[in-house]
């Protein structure tokens, strides 16, 4: 499972690396050694990004082959994760290149965010990672009655 953060620097070209215990993650996932380093970077409702390891992404996408397609909704689905969603491979020194249209997305520059949500992983910008933490925290009563409803 991908969990925690790590603050990382992308070049000037748009490399930057996956986080050595995320590269660890992905090596354990891909038990049958099928996929070497490939994973599925794509766009989210956040304005960052979303990694997926290829099977991970795989079990997306055909659950979202199974919706109703002329929802309004899973349109929407469509149009930012499966639209922007490009097949990437790590490099022999564990980076990721990042195409230029998504950095712009996700308005990423030089210090970004890896953090880990358990299945996949996002990249955000240093910036709107550090705003979305503070307006998660704004209502930390609502947030406690949220967390006791999950049983967590």
């Amino acid at each position: 499972m991908f969990r925690g953060q790590y603050e990382h620097t992308m070049d000037a070209k748009g490399r930057v690396s996956l986080p050595a215990r995320y590269r660890e993650v992905l090596t354990e996932m891909d038990v049958e050694g099928r996929n070497a380093g490939r994973v599925i970077l794509t766009r989210n409702f956040e304005k960052s990004l979303e990694l997926y390891p290829l099977d991970k992404w795989l079990n997306f996408e055909e659950k979202v082959r199974s919706l109703p397609q002329f929802d309004p909704y899973v349109q929407r689905v469509l149009r930012v994760f499966v639209a922007g969603a490009v097949e990437c491979t790590l490099d022999s020194h564990g980076r990721l290149l990042v195409p230029k249209s998504m950095r712009e997305f996700a308005s990423l520059e030089r210090d970004v965010v890896w953090v880990g949500q358990l299945e996949k992983v996002q990249m955000w910008s240093k910036p709107s990672w550090d705003r979305a933490v503070n307006a998660a925290l704004e209502d930390t009563e609502e947030l406690r009655q949220k967390v006791a409803e999950f049983g967590l």
